[in-house]
């Protein structure tokens, strides 16, 4: 493209050649002026918003703040509902582990006072004002799902322990370590001795303590009768099965008041101390059997429980 300059100052006409090369620059650097135009206009109506008088650009920028802020406000709202209910769960996962924590010590004979589940630990320490330091929102829920494992892992492991410790307890319940008799003594123990009809050494099966006749004879322990008759030596006899191939005897009663298949519970009286059968004098034998083996019944008795 040609372009003429005419002058009146010089008398002859000059031409000016413009190339594509030419336009191209002309035209970059004009969008170039206008996008830098437009970057300090930007600026400047951003820098001094509040100074300008433009309700329009105004409320541009107010509704820009207002949606960072709304979003910002929800984000948290979310987060903060979030964090509530996880601390609800550790809370009712904290009073599990109370009334866990109470059963394991009486089940373990602690006194209550020594492990108070329903207080606080009591912490204290020095402190430096150089080392406090701000936690964030973000380790501060980081934390939370970390004590929230912690109390799953820890609830697990309790549950374990309560249920063995009670298993041990039940099993103990049913073992025949309780007194048959309210009285303490006997006249022939566990072993061998002389047999007070024959005079010769004889192995005793049971241990036979000297009561009264009538007084109360008491299961050993909760089971179910598997026998209750007259036996030629052992008179009225009563056998109980307490499980685990465990059997309590009680033998020479004077009266039985239970019955085959009946379930007694651990202190029932369930005959009356006698002297029926191969019996000297009113008394209680009295034998705990393991698998059909006698077993020497002091053991058991001294049991806890």
């Amino acid at each position: 493209m040609n372009i003429i300059l005419i002058s009146n100052n010089s008398a002859k006409a000059k031409t000016l050649t413009l190339t594509a090369k030419h336009l191209t620059l002309v035209v970059l650097g004009f969008l170039f002026a206008s996008m830098l135009m437009a970057m300090v206009l930007n600026y400047i109506s951003l820098r001094y918003a509040d100074k300008i008088d433009s309700p329009t650009l105004r409320s541009l920028v107010l509704s820009a703040q207002q949606e960072e802020q709304q979003k910002t406000q929800s984000y948290l709202r979310d987060s903060l509902n979030a964090m509530a209910i996880k601390m609800g769960q550790m809370q009712a996962q904290l009073l599990r582990l109370d009334s866990v924590g109470v059963r394991l010590a009486e089940l373990a004979g602690m006194k209550p006072q020594e492990y108070l589940f329903n207080q606080n630990p009591g912490q204290g320490g020095t402190l430096s004002t150089q080392q406090l330091q701000d936690i964030s929102f973000t380790e501060f829920n980081s934390q939370i799902q970390e004590l929230a494992r912690t109390l799953d892992d820890r609830t697990d492991k309790l549950d374990a322990l309560d249920s063995l410790l009670m298993q041990d307890r039940l099993r103990k319940k049913f073992l025949p370590s309780a007194m048959p008799v309210e009285g303490k003594a006997y006249s022939s123990g566990f072993g061998l001795r002389i047999d007070p009809f024959s005079g010769k050494r004889h192995f005793h099966e049971g241990i036979d303590f000297i009561m009264p006749a009538g007084s109360p004879i008491l299961s050993a322990a909760g089971g179910v009768v598997v026998y209750s008759d007259y036996h030629p030596e052992y008179g009225n006899m009563i056998d109980v099965d307490h499980g685990n191939d465990f059997v309590s005897r009680y033998a020479h009663a004077s009266k039985r008041l239970v019955k085959v298949g009946q379930v007694v519970v651990r202190g029932q009286k369930i005959a009356e101390v006698g002297s029926t059968g191969r019996s000297t004098g009113p008394h209680l034998h009295f034998e705990v059997r393991h698998r059909g083996s006698p077993q020497n019944p002091s053991r058991f008795l001294k049991m806890p429980g």
